[in-house]
């Protein structure tokens, strides 16, 4: 037992490291560095090459990691945060994520994609201290923990700049007008961060024995909710949160196994936002609700089509992709049409009710299994389980998500993370049913009317089907008494809370409709593609949902469909650059996000 609590804070330790980054740029910025995962990846890769390729000392590599860290997280502010720093803190939430997808592509292409040993400058099991076996890796990266968030302490407590910082974190404006240069302290906080993120990225390899260039960004993941344990903007309860996310996943892999690990992260974090939502030290509003209504920025309508629009467009992507592009560009829009069929009702919940979620894989996982299952299992056709697994997909997500609604803002979209990764969890781990980590093979083609659909070409038109279903539902649900509700709720929750408005009643309603067509779209995943394991359904997938949303117009259903078309579509038209497809498709998004707003599919509003 004391080998578990000492390997939970050996985690911790490192948990801490990027906790601390991370809530450093919220306590300034108000933002929620998704970057931060990269740059842990990064700083651990950058280890390994300077401590094995160059063949460097170790304490000469922690502080050419430390610079190079620093120089990132600095240029990542200037690039995608700072030009955004006036807009919804969604927008530079995105914008973090499409600087990390091009983060790791460079590791990738600088280091390859393989994974190889860490090295292991400093001894792991050359100390017996009051009976428990450790190793100087592990004194050293305890010390150098203590000395560094003891020094961080001090001067953010007495140094010039840590005063300007603590105070910028409390009001920027106020900040602004004492003389503080609230921009140079935005990029101290991002170059402060991102040094703790490498430097813990390097700990990790040395715990991991083994490292490739995504092998960290879990480990990102994990400081971020941490941090959240903590107390977003605090530096103690970061630390705290480390600690105790350590302590808990040691603990409960040594009772129950490697498969109930994010089990029990994500349980505890949960639970920590339902209980006390502003984390074990944060201050009680550190978090506010982020005002969602109108398209992104509020300052944009949806642009509306005449009838006959739509009939072009219905038969140019109904004929002209499959005739004119055969299975290749059917098999891409298969791919554009399933995420445009879970992108458009979250034009209701993150549009209309203005709540975030970045668990929208949850239920695509759900409706996923449960249409093979029902299938395989029970012997049911497709089309009596397709609407069967978009009903399960419902009722099970907005049964576990019910008790959240009454969080707002942040507390939200951070509430629906952990969901997903619950999911996923329940999946590896029930391997009676789902076949875990090994998958469900052998998934039967999808039959309409006992024809079987075996060629992409006939995938595509059923997704197409489906998806104008969806518009059909989305658009008359917006224009009905429900929608003028829902966009209430959005617009100002407490007046709509005084008038007599069950606000998390409809915001729970608005998931339910977004977890039915997300649990169609899984059902037609896993019949076209055969073949279903968690990989698939990732916190990538969900980002990239939102991200579809956000870049169509907030409030757009047609806005979702082009988002989809360009973010699902565009990284298989950059193939032909296949070495940086990934690094343009970022700097891509973050243009979009940074020069458009309001969205694709909204006109201006002055």
């Amino acid at each position: 037992m004391i080998d578990t609590i000492i390997s939970g804070l050996v985690h911790g330790n490192v948990y801490a490291l990027v906790a601390v980054g991370i809530s450093l740029i919220f306590g300034v910025t108000g933002v929620v560095n998704f970057a931060q995962g990269a740059v842990v990846g990064f700083g651990a890769m950058l280890g390994w090459w300077f401590i094995s390729g160059l063949r460097w000392p170790w304490w000469i590599a922690l502080l050419a990691v430390a610079a190079t860290s620093a120089l990132i997280g600095w240029i990542i502010n200037l690039t995608t945060v700072r030009p955004l720093i006036t807009a919804p803190p969604i927008a530079a939430l995105l914008a973090t994520f499409a600087a990390s997808m091009v983060l790791d592509n460079l590791s990738q292409i600088l280091f390859r994609a393989d994974t190889r040993e860490y090295p292991s400058p400093l001894p792991t099991d050359n100390l017996i201290i009051g009976g428990v076996r450790l190793g100087t890796s592990d004194v050293v990266a305890f010390g150098f923990t203590l000395t560094v968030m003891t020094g961080l302490w001090l001067w953010l407590r007495f140094g010039r700049d840590g005063l300007a910082l603590r105070a910028t974190a409390a009001d920027p404006d106020a900040a602004r007008q004492m003389g503080v240069p609230v921009h140079r302290v935005q990029n101290l906080s991002f170059l402060l961060a991102s040094c703790l993120g490498g430097l813990g990225g390097v700990f990790f390899g040395m715990y991991a024995g083994v490292i490739s260039p995504y092998s960290a960004s879990f480990t990102g993941t994990v400081g971020f909710i941490a941090a959240a344990v903590g107390g977003l903007g605090s530096m103690v309860g970061a630390v705290a949160g480390g600690f105790v996310i350590g302590l808990l996943e040691s603990l409960g892999v040594y009772q129950f196994g490697g498969g109930f690990r994010d089990l029990f992260i994500f349980g505890a974090f949960l639970l920590v936002l339902l209980l006390r939502p502003h984390g074990l030290f944060g201050a009680r509003h550190a978090v506010v609700a982020e005002p969602m209504t109108g398209t992104f920025l509020g300052a944009g309508r949806p642009i509306r089509l005449a009838w006959w629009h739509w009939v072009v467009l219905a038969l140019a992507a109904g004929l002209a992709v499959p005739l004119l592009g055969g299975s290749v560009l059917s098999s891409i829009g298969t791919q554009v049409v399933i995420y445009a069929i879970i992108a458009v009702p979250m034009t209701l919940l993150a549009g209309s009710t203005g709540q975030i979620s970045l668990g929208q894989a949850a239920p695509v996982a759900i409706g996923a299994y449960a249409s093979a299952l029902l299938v395989m299992r029970m012997g049911m056709t497709f089309l009596l389980s397709l609407p069967l697994a978009g009903i399960i997909a419902a009722i099970l997500a907005t049964a576990v998500t019910l008790p959240i609604w009454r969080l707002d803002g942040h507390y939200v979209s951070m509430a629906t993370l952990a969901l997903g990764y619950i999911v996923l969890s329940v999946i590896r781990s029930w391997e009676a049913v789902t076949k875990g980590a090994y998958g469900l093979s052998g998934i039967p083609v999808p039959e309409v009317f006992g024809l079987p659909l075996v060629v992409v070409e006939d995938h595509y038109q059923l997704d197409l089907v489906v998806l104008a279903i969806t518009l059909f539902v989305v658009f008359r649900l917006r224009a009905s008494h429900l929608g003028t509700i829902l966009a209430a709720v959005g617009s100002d929750e407490v007046a709509a809370r005084s008038l007599g408005v069950h606000t998390r009643g409809y915001k729970a309603l608005a998931y339910a409709v977004a977890a039915f067509f997300a649990g169609l779209a899984g059902a037609l995943l896993a019949h076209q593609y055969n073949y279903l394991d968690p990989t698939v359904f990732s916190v990538q997938m969900s980002v990239l949902v939102l991200t579809i949303v956000v870049l169509g117009g907030m409030h757009s259903p047609f806005g979702a469909v082009l988002g989809s078309l360009l973010l699902v579509g565009l990284p298989e038209a950059l193939r032909l650059a296949p070495d940086v497809r990934i690094v343009l498709y970022g700097v891509i998004v973050v243009a979009i996000i940074r020069f458009l707003p309001q969205g694709l599919w909204t006109r201006r509003v002055a």
